[in-house]
């Protein structure tokens, strides 16, 4: 992490003053402790941890670059590497960062009087085809209405109108973004990911990289996308990490080297606080790391 190390305890002094604080109180926001925080005000501590600047940081209400007194330090933070070895995180989008999109099938049933395990059999019909881009959203309604038996279906309106943001996610995304190179891998449908960020349902970050399988014309678990998702990342795969809800495509990713994490949606917030872990935002044990070449599941227990 690129910081102006001999000034960050009088900077820090400063700006704790200008808030108003007392040591205690700032310890107490920033969940520090007060040996820490003394110590890197008098210069003990050179170069405390991104954990620690980051919470200092939110407790008094700046950005990182202001505290550390970097400019363009977000980018030389994202030099951040985990205990683990991570550089680099790709999160998927449907049942990871979004949620409840299979209401979307009870909607369409609902409205055209059809049984909702019909409308879910004819979306995973045509999904992957869709996913891959060989359908474009026109000619995927089409064929999901002659095979209802409907008139019409324009599903990304009921897509839209049903998912919603996974609780807790945005601010592990947008913190993930600050300490590290951060990524989308999905498999999704022609134009839902670009409609997912304009209506902020998504974080709209500047990614590093993105993934959109109906681009790509590939999907997961397929490992010609993985292997593409690392050539783009410029990042070796052995310092990648995936955070994904299917097993299938966590499985695959880690036969080839990456570190992975199953994110389980019917327990959101579990999950979340396990991914906390894995990238530092909040202290964990070496026991949380995945390694790349063994128990590669261990977070598969979340259940």
């Amino acid at each position: 992490m690129a910081m102006d190390e001999k000034g960050l305890g009088k900077r820090l002094q400063n700006m704790r003053r200008q808030a108003g604080l007392t040591q205690q109180q700032l310890c107490q926001a920033a969940n520090l402790s007060f040996s820490t925080l003394t110590k890197i005000e008098r210069g003990a501590i050179k170069s405390p941890s991104i954990f620690t600047i980051q919470s200092i940081a939110n407790a008094l209400g700046l950005g990182l670059d202001e505290l550390v007194g970097s400019k363009g330090g977000s980018k030389l933070i994202k030099n951040k590497e985990t205990k683990s070895g991570v550089k680099f995180i790709f999160f998927d989008v449907n049942g990871c960062m979004v949620r409840f999109y299979h209401r979307a099938f009870a909607q369409v049933a609902r409205d055209y009087g059809v049984s909702p395990d019909l409308v879910e059999m004819a979306f995973l019909h045509y999904n992957s085809d869709a996913c891959k881009g060989l359908l474009t959203m026109h000619d995927f309604n089409k064929a999901i209405a002659m095979r209802l038996g409907i008139p019409s279906l324009d599903w990304a309106k009921y897509y839209l109108s049903a998912v919603e943001p996974m609780p807790g996610m945005t601010e592990v995304v947008k913190w993930a973004s600050n300490n590290y190179g951060i990524g989308l891998l999905t498999n999704i449908m022609p134009g839902l990911l670009g409609e997912l960020k304009m209506n902020k349902v998504i974080p709209d970050l500047d990614y590093d990289v993105v993934i959109d399988s109906s681009e790509v014309g590939l999907i997961k678990p397929d490992p010609g996308i993985f292997e593409l998702a690392a050539s783009r990342s410029g990042v070796p795969k052995e310092k990648l990490l995936l955070v994904d809800d299917t097993r299938e495509n966590v499985a695959q990713a880690e036969s080839i080297g990456w570190h992975v994490l199953w994110f389980d949606y019917a327990q959101p917030d579990e999950s979340v606080d396990q991914v906390k872990m894995a990238i530092e935002m909040i202290n964990t044990n070496s026991r949380n790391e995945i390694s790349p070449a063994s128990n590669s599941l261990e977070f598969a227990q979340i259940q």
